[in-house]
C-alpha cells in the first residue's frame, strides 16, 4: 500500500530541472525513513511513472546517487535498486553551516514550529482508524529502540507520521520538505544521550495526546518539543 509519505516524496517533478529535482525525491524518500537502509527502491517504471520524469532522467538521477554512496543496483531475479545499509556522512561542519545559512536558521525553525504543532493539532482532531493508530504507535516504538546511527532518519518518519494521520496530502508534503531543511541542521550539530531520552518522552506524549483526541494537549506538547530542538540548533549554528 503507498502511503501519505511515499507520495509525498515520490511526487511529480517541476519543469525545467528533472535530473537535479528527481535526485532531490529520491534523497528525500531516503534521508526521510520512507525507504530504509537495505529496502529496494519503487520499480524504475513506476518511480518514473509517478515522477513524471522519462526512465532515462531517472537513471541518471539513480546513477548519481550510486556514485555518491546512497543505493546500490543489483542484478538478477531479486534485484533492483537498494538504498545502501551505511549512508554517506555530512561534510559541512556547523561554522560552515552557520555562514552559509544566513537568516535561514530562524526561517527553517518558524516554518518547521507552524507546520508541526498544527499537524499534531490536526491529528488529534480527526477520528484515526485502527490502521493509523496502529502506524502512529509503530513509528513511536521504532523511534524509541532506534540505535544513534537511525536516530535521525526514525525521528523524521515519527514525524512524517504525524503529519499523514492528518488526513492532508498537501501538509504531508509540506512537511517532508521542512524536515529535509531541518535534517540538515541537525546533521551538522551532536546527537546527544540526555537530548534523545527527553526527545522519545515528548514524543510518548505528542503521540498518547493525539491517541487521546485532545488537539490542545497535542499542539502543546508538540511545542515543548519544538522549543527543544530549536534551543540546541541556535546554541550550535547562530
Amino acid at each position: 500500500m503507498v502511503s501519505q509519505a511515499d507520495d509525498a516524496v515520490f511526487r511529480p517533478v517541476r519543469a525545467g530541472n528533472p535530473f537535479e529535482e528527481t535526485v532531490e525525491r529520491l534523497l528525500q524518500a531516503i534521508k526521510l525513513g520512507v525507504v530504509v537502509p537495505g529496502d529496494r527502491l519503487p520499480s524504475e517504471r513506476d518511480l518514473a511513472a509517478r515522477l513524471n520524469v522519462s526512465r532515462v532522467t531517472l537513471r541518471e538521477a539513480i546513477h548519481a546517487l550510486t556514485e555518491a554512496g546512497y543505493v546500490e543496483s543489483r542484478r538478477g531475479r531479486y534485484g533492483g535498486t537498494f538504498v545502501n545499509e551505511r549512508l554517506p556522512k555530512p561534510r559541512r561542519t556547523p561554522k560552515r553551516l552557520a555562514r552559509e545559512l544566513g537568516d535561514g536558521l530562524e526561517d527553517a525553525l518558524v516554518l518547521r514550529a507552524a507546520l508541526e504543532t498544527g499537524a499534531a493539532e490536526a491529528a488529534a482532531a480527526r477520528p484515526l482508524t485502527a490502521t493509523e493508530q496502529a502506524h502512529l504507535r509503530r513509528c513511536l516504538t521504532e523511534t524509541s529502540a532506534a540505535k544513534l546511527s537511525d536516530y535521525r532518519r526514525l525521528d523524521s518518519r515519527l514525524h512524517l507520521a504525524i503529519a499523514e494521520v492528518t488526513g492532508s496530502s498537501s501538509l504531508t508534503s509540506a512537511m517532508a520538505d521542512v524536515r529535509i531543511r531541518l535534517n540538515e541542521l541537525l546533521d551538522a550539530i551532536p546527537l546527544m544521550e540526555k537530548n534523545i531520552e527527553h526527545s522519545n518522552d515528548q514524543h510518548v506524549t505528542i503521540v498518547n495526546a493525539i491517541l487521546a483526541d485532545d488537539p490542545l494537549a497535542a499542539r502543546r506538547a508538540m511545542q515543548v518539543h519544538l522549543l527543544g530542538t530549536s534551543t540546541l540548533l541556535r546554541a550550535f549554528l547562530a
